[in-house]
């Protein structure tokens, strides 16, 4: 996908290390940071600075519109996922007679601001069998009660990804008042979006996308505007904020940029706007077909190795991540560490996760580590 001369100029760092850890921090093009010391110079012309932060909003919210297939009017910002998931709990203000299914490859973020109502809805969890979840065992879930569906597009916890069509369908049919919410966080930027019929999809900024922190993309299609209007106090995203009427009553803008609730975070905003126009410039289909290759050759080298990925390979359906269980995993990630290879490891998985930036010879570094540590385990 990219050159020799393209990659070193974009990402300097990665020539002194082999980085496949996307899936937690990315590496962003250095055109992010000279968006950000445009930022810099905008903030410090004081009020009139604000000017070219809302331009830079409007032209984020282009640029997220066309990777997500939607209208601008459908795209809203807010801090991260988290903030987006308790606006989308504090929209739908389900009770005690609600239902809601998550899953147990989901984020935190998305499965526990239910957990945490002040009247609980019913939390059903549809589980993963051999690191997949199947449809038909969320089908016996789906009822006349069931209010949200959340799912994650791919999963954080080792790159599971949903068949989106049969889940709409299924969803559609037996549970018709339903919201499909989706998280894309390990999606977007990386693979080829399907999801684009959910009723809501949200993505963190400092992943796939390249951006930084302090960032979230949320999508909500016009027909589902109405109901996915967060109830949240603030200002930005009220229609009648400096009103005469302002402290009668709040009118809030519907659906997506109801979830911007107060100040923009405008560093978050200009290194995004820069990180979707670099990845919409090199192309979604091209990272790809170039990295997809390489998610496979990953699944092959770690059984060579005798290691079994957590969730097996998806030839029809890639993602970008791949993950593994050992009794020794601690040791191995230090092997890694040692050469400079920096994957993901948490309580006994390790978790290896390969963007367009990556490199053949990336992923030949890491299973020849892989190789020599074994040998001392």
């Amino acid at each position: 996908m990219l050159t020799p001369a393209s990659r070193a100029r974009d990402f300097p760092t990665l020539g002194s290390m082999t980085y496949l850890n996307t899936a937690a921090e990315s590496v962003p093009p250095v055109g992010v940071g000279e968006a950000l010391a445009r930022y810099w110079r905008d903030k410090t012309q004081g009020m009139k600075g604000r000017d070219a932060h809302y331009a830079e909003v409007e032209a984020c919210r282009e640029i997220a519109a066309q990777m997500l297939g939607r209208a601008q009017a459908e795209v809203g910002f807010c801090s991260c996922s988290s903030e987006a998931y308790n606006l989308l709990a504090s929209a739908l203000d389900l009770a005690g007679g609600d239902e809601v299914v998550v899953t147990d490859l989901d984020f935190p973020a998305g499965a526990t601001p239910w957990l945490r109502a002040a009247r609980p809805p019913r939390v059903r969890m549809w589980q993963a069998r051999a690191g997949e979840l199947h449809l038909e065992d969320l089908l016996p879930m789906l009822n006349e009660h069931t209010q949200l569906v959340q799912v994650s597009l791919v999963s954080f916890y080792n790159g599971h990804r949903v068949a989106w069509a049969p889940l709409r369908d299924a969803v559609r049919r037996l549970a018709p008042h339903a919201i499909l919410a989706a998280d894309i966080t390990q999606a977007l930027g990386r693979v080829v979006l399907d999801c684009g019929d959910a009723d809501i999809v949200i993505s963190s900024t400092h992943k796939w996308t390249l951006g930084i922190h302090g960032g979230c993309i949320v999508g909500v299609p016009a027909a589902a505007a109405a109901r996915l209007t967060t109830r949240a106090g603030g200002w930005n995203h009220l229609a009648n904020a400096f009103a005469e009427d302002r402290f009668q009553r709040a009118v809030p803008k519907e659906g997506a940029v109801s979830f911007g609730v107060g100040m923009p975070n405008f560093a978050a905003i200009y290194a995004l706007n820069a990180s979707l126009r670099y990845l919409a410039e090199v192309g979604i289909e091209a990272i790809a077909q170039h990295a997809d290759p390489l998610v496979a050759t990953v699944h092959r080298g770690l059984r060579d190795l005798g290691l079994e990925p957590i969730a097996p390979a998806q030839p029809s359906n890639p993602a970008g991540i791949v993950a593994f269980r050992h009794p020794q995993s601690a040791v191995l990630h230090g092997a890694l560490e040692k050469e400079n290879i920096h994957v993901m490891h948490q309580a006994g998985r390790m978790r290896i996760a390969i963007h367009g930036y990556n490199t053949a010879d990336d992923i030949a570094r890491l299973l020849s580590a892989l190789r020599g540590a074994l040998r001392s385990v």
